[in-house]
C-alpha cells in the first residue's frame, strides 16, 4: 500500500489568541484548524454551564439526525425546503431563540465574547448575515455525546441559488466548549472536501466513514474553555463520549467578497 501523501500546510495551529493571519490561513486552506486552549477560564465555564439550564433545549429532528444531539437555537440548514429555499418557519424560530437568549441572561455571554475577540483579531466588528435585510440567528448551543456523522457545512452548497445579502467566499466553524469529556468526543477534520460521487455514501445528514478512509486528518479532544476554528468545507466528524457531557457554543463565520466577516448558525 503506498504511503499517505501529507500536506504540510494541513496542520493544527495552537495559539494564545486568534489573529487575522489565522483567519486568512483557514479561509485560504493553508491551515487545518486553530486551537486556543483556555479561551474561557474555568470559573466562567462553571457559571455558564449552570446558566444554560435557563435555555429551552430541544433535539434535532430524528428523521434527519438519527443520533441524538441536544441543542438550542435554529440552524439554517434545518429549514431548507424541498425547493431549496429557506422556509418561513425559520424566522419564527430565530425570533423565539433571541427572546429565550435574552430571558436566560447569560452573564458573561460566551458568544458575545467570542465575536468580540474574533472581530478584534480581524480588525472590524463581525455582523450577523442578513437575508433581504433581516439578520439571521447566530450562536447555537449543542450537546453532542453520541458523536456526529462525517459531514461538511458550506452554505453556498446548501443554498446554491444564494441565501445571504452578502456573498461568502469562505466559511469557518467556531466551537467553544463549556463542558468536555476526559475521553472520547474528539473532533476530526480531514483534508477532503465534498465530491459529487460522495452521495453514493450518504447516510442521513452525513456520509459513511469509507468516504474519508485513507485521507490525511487531524483529531483533537478539547477541554472546557477551549476554542476551535476550522474550515467547515472540509469533511469533519465527532467521536462519541458515552457517560460524560460535551457541550459547546457554535456559529459559522463567513469571509465575504468585501473582506468583512459575518456570522450565522
Amino acid at each position: 500500500m503506498p504511503a499517505l501523501r501529507v500536506d504540510p500546510l494541513f496542520a493544527l495551529l495552537v495559539a494564545d489568541a486568534y489573529t487575522d493571519r489565522h483567519i486568512a490561513a483557514l479561509a485560504a486552506g493553508t491551515a487545518a484548524a486553530v486551537h486556543i486552549p483556555g479561551f474561557l477560564d474555568e470559573p466562567t465555564c462553571a457559571v455558564t454551564i449552570k446558566s444554560t439550564n435557563r435555555l429551552p433545549i430541544d433535539d434535532y429532528d430524528p428523521t434527519r439526525v438519527p443520533v441524538r444531539i441536544a441543542r438550542f437555537g435554529p440552524a439554517l440548514n434545518d429549514y431548507r425546503g424541498s425547493d431549496g429555499a429557506l422556509h418561513e418557519r425559520y424566522w419564527q424560530a430565530a425570533n423565539a431563540a433571541r427572546i429565550a437568549w435574552t430571558a436566560a441572561r447569560l452573564r458573561p455571554d460566551p458568544v458575545a465574547i467570542a465575536l468580540a475577540r474574533l472581530g478584534a483579531a480581524w480588525g472590524s466588528a463581525i455582523a450577523p448575515a442578513t437575508i433581504s435585510g433581516r439578520p439571521v440567528f447566530g450562536g447555537t448551543l449543542r450537546e453532542i455525546n453520541n458523536g456526529a456523522f462525517v459531514h461538511f457545512d458550506e452554505v453556498v452548497r446548501e443554498y446554491p441559488d444564494g441565501l445571504f445579502d452578502q456573498q461568502v467566499i469562505a466559511q469557518l466553524a467556531f466551537n467553544l466548549w463549556i463542558a468536555a469529556p476526559e475521553s472520547g468526543g474528539e473532533t476530526t477534520m480531514w483534508r477532503r472536501r465534498w465530491r459529487p460521487d460522495d452521495e453514493t455514501h450518504r447516510t442521513g445528514y452525513g456520509y459513511t466513514p469509507s468516504t474519508v478512509r485513507g485521507y490525511q486528518h487531524i483529531s483533537l479532544r478539547s477541554s472546557a474553555g477551549d476554542a476551535l476554528l476550522f474550515n467547515s468545507a472540509n469533511l469533519h466528524a465527532v467521536a462519541p463520549n458515552p457517560g460524560q457531557r460535551r457541550v459547546a457554543f457554535a456559529f459559522f463565520l463567513g469571509l465575504t467578497v468585501t473582506g468583512t466577516l459575518i456570522f450565522w448558525s
